[in-house]
């Protein structure tokens, strides 16, 4: 089916896939420099050793006057991240809604962080884990002034595991992302989706559900679809399990009459369609 597509408000989660660290370091510099515009508290989180970040963001004018005056830090992973390198996804959200209330507390607009997070994500019990931190912080990021830009090496991580971590993003920079599940503001639902639901992306959405482990509110889960342009039968059905195994109705908030239509001759009993404009 198709669905206008209606871009969302950005609010500063960006999945950041890179194959060259010179250019994935330009983008982050220039990152955290607009975050000190608009007067964050900014913090490069990396794998590397920290005097040699501190002697590349130095040569940049605003950031070496932002790491003088504390405003911007360096920030080793190991310290920001679990000690045992499989994050924790609640300790880690609470961790950084700390960290954005300091940096609130301190006289900033909020804390904004890029994090290279490669490292974190190579085996599958850490990719699992930090795919569900990615949603829980993501629905953080919704209500409280913190922004992250995540970064991930592809050519150490493959276009798969790339992808399962972009599409629990609002934005990203990968170009053959076909959709996108993340988080919407409060009284607006449990997720939004955007892109296309076709059917060579079934495994990948079943994947993004199971670690977005949305909750039923009231027996139902509400999916703002306004931004899906495309999406299957299959696609349908998924849902429909997936409501099911909570004991909930999925409520999938959509502007074409068609998908509900098309529910109706799938007979899901445990997904219900609302036409909005």
């Amino acid at each position: 089916m198709i669905d206008e597509q209606r871009p969302d408000g950005a609010y500063g989660h960006l999945c950041w896939a890179y194959d060259d660290p010179t250019t994935f370091r330009r983008h982050a510099e220039a990152y955290l420099t607009a975050g000190l515009t608009a007067g964050e508290r900014v913090w490069y989180v990396t794998p590397d050793e920290p005097e040699a970040v501190l002697a590349r963001l130095r040569r940049v004018g605003v950031l070496a006057d932002a790491l003088r005056r504390g405003a911007a830090e360096v920030v080793p992973l190991d310290s920001t991240y679990a000690g045992d390198r499989t994050v924790d996804p609640a300790a880690q959200v609470a961790a950084y809604a700390a960290a954005t209330d300091r940096a609130l507390a301190a006289g900033h607009t909020g804390l904004r962080v890029v994090a290279e997070a490669t490292g974190l994500v190579r085996t599958p019990a850490q990719l699992d884990a930090f795919a569900r931190y990615e949603h829980q912080v993501d629905r953080y990021m919704r209500t409280r002034p913190f922004r992250a830009m995540c970064a991930y090496h592809r050519p150490e991580l493959g276009a798969r595991t790339v992808a399962e971590l972009a599409s629990l993003h609002p934005e990203s920079n990968v170009e053959d992302l076909l959709f996108r599940l993340y988080a919407v503001a409060p009284g607006e639902g449990h997720a939004a989706l955007a892109g296309e639901l076709d059917p060579s992306q079934h495994k990948l959405f079943g994947t993004a559900l199971a670690r977005a482990d949305l909750r039923p509110t009231e027996g139902e889960l509400v999916l703002r679809a306004t931004g899906l342009r495309f999406l299957d039968h299959r696609s349908l059905v998924h849902l429909d399990e997936y409501a099911h195994r909570r004991s909930a109705t999925a409520v999938l908030r959509t502007s074409r009459p068609a998908v509900a239509r098309l529910v109706g001759l799938l007979d899901l009993p445990s997904l219900r369609v609302e036409v909005t404009r």
